[in-house]
């Protein structure tokens, strides 16, 4: 017991009262992901069962949802203080999984239920990481988020290496519709944990934030992005973070597809990516993160993925081959992960409460899928217009080129703003 004490004050650099908020911080981020990566194998099942033809259509389906859904959501959050309204959207998300089972066991609609459910599930995992970060902005500072952040969102990595396991081994003796009610309770156990740092948080002024509504309207998140140059541009680095994203994941996509013809082999390749990017990630967040954003701050820490991209598209211009991609795919998502989304919640860290909670969700949620539908069809367009994969990827590097520029500027405003905001303190905590 002494040993594990050693260690976290070794991996956790905090006060005791800091390290309890990030112990339960990094539970709640554990079950939240583990419960998504249980079922998202069901849900590209569901994908398959509902037409393979019909996958653009989901996808539309899921943005149209998130547009709909985005000013429901900040309705909640300007009447509901933080304390009630983090519980309700996940008590809402296990009243649907509910509604789900019945309908699948009792094999109603079918087709029709697995593609709406394809679409939920989609819509409730950006929303439901966005609310948990939002909550983390919220809670912590932008030099406590320097410490802390990284080793929370290994809570993240490890649920997302749990959660497949989770499903191999419960789908055959459970049958598939029935790890639903696993996710169900992962999701309460999320809850849990909200209730959980809720009462190691302490208010850091003689109003207690916890039990105040967020206030404003329910569709506040626009002008609020619009009034603000900052957000604007931490809003265009998420959009060209989605940019990355696609281009490789089409790469991807394309030179697996030519290159490798048999399915299980296929399979079998996507597992390793995956794996080799949660150890990865999960190491760097233990052991590297805090120490990475404190010595070299915010913006570099933001501008490491925009670097990755440059180096990995050029090699892939140079040698447009399966491990040139592979190794970009790897790296890009390790480093998202471990270093950079750690550095743009950091960046939330600096903003209003208002800002946190609808600003951040629409950047998050809908600019960031919306901006993956709108790069997908540039890559098709890139295709169409008959250049290959070297030639897209030799396009796509002045983007990041200019993506990197903005991480660094973004860095050095929010590092002025955290003077301020870090003397307000989100997180009263005692030492010792």
């Amino acid at each position: 017991m002494m040993a594990l004490e050693g260690w976290l004050q070794r991996a956790v650099p905090a006060t005791a009262r800091e390290r309890s908020a990030a112990l339960w911080s990094f539970a709640y981020f554990f079950a939240l992901l583990a419960g998504y990566y249980v079922l998202r194998p069901l849900r590209d099942q569901m994908g398959i069962a509902g037409g393979v033809r019909n996958l653009p259509w989901l996808f539309t389906a899921t943005f149209l949802s998130m547009l709909v859904a985005q000013p429901l959501y900040g309705a909640l959050v300007a009447r509901l203080p933080r304390v009630r309204f983090i519980p309700i959207v996940y008590h809402f998300f296990v009243a649907n999984l509910a509604l789900f089972w019945v309908l699948l066991t009792l094999d109603i609609e079918k087709v029709f239920v697995a593609r709406v459910f394809f679409v939920w599930l989609s819509v409730f995992n950006l929303f439901a990481v966005a609310v948990f970060w939002s909550f983390m902005a919220d809670l912590f500072t932008a030099e406590q988020g320097k410490r802390l952040f990284g080793f929370i969102g290994a809570g993240g990595t490890a649920g997302a290496l749990l959660g497949p396991v989770v499903t191999i081994w419960l789908s055959k003796p459970l049958g598939p519709v029935n790890l639903l009610i696993a996710a169900a309770a992962l999701l309460e156990a999320a809850v849990f944990c909200v209730h959980r740092i809720e009462r190691v948080a302490e208010a850091p002024t003689a109003v207690d934030p916890r039990q105040q509504p967020v206030g404003g309207g329910a569709i506040a998140a626009l002008p609020e992005l619009i009034r603000s140059p900052y957000l604007l541009g931490v809003a265009t680095w998420v959009s060209l973070l989605s940019f990355g994203a696609t281009i490789a994941y089409f790469a991807q996509a394309n030179i697996v597809s030519t290159t490798i013809h048999d399915a299980t082999t296929q399979t079998r390749l996507f597992a390793g990516i995956d794996l080799a990017v949660g150890l990865l990630s999960l190491a760097t967040q233990v052991f590297a993160t805090a120490k990475f954003l404190k010595r070299f701050g915010t913006g570099i820490s933001a501008a490491t993925l925009p670097a990755v991209y440059i180096a990995g598209f050029a090699a892939v211009a140079i040698a447009p081959s399966l491990s040139a991609v592979v190794t970009l795919q790897v790296t890009q998502r390790w480093m998202n992960f471990a270093i950079a989304n750690p550095a743009r919640q950091i960046f939330f860290t600096v903003v209003g409460r208002e800002e946190k909670y609808k600003a951040k969700n629409l950047i998050d949620v809908v600019i960031y899928r919306g901006s993956d539908a709108l790069y997908g069809w540039v890559y098709d367009s890139l295709q169409a217009l008959g250049l290959k994969l070297g030639a897209i990827a030799l396009c796509a590097l002045p983007v990041v080129a200019g993506w990197l520029i903005i991480s660094t500027a973004l860095g050095r405003t929010q590092e002025r703003l955290s003077t301020k905001s870090d003397d307000e303190g989100a997180l009263r905590c005692q030492s010792g």
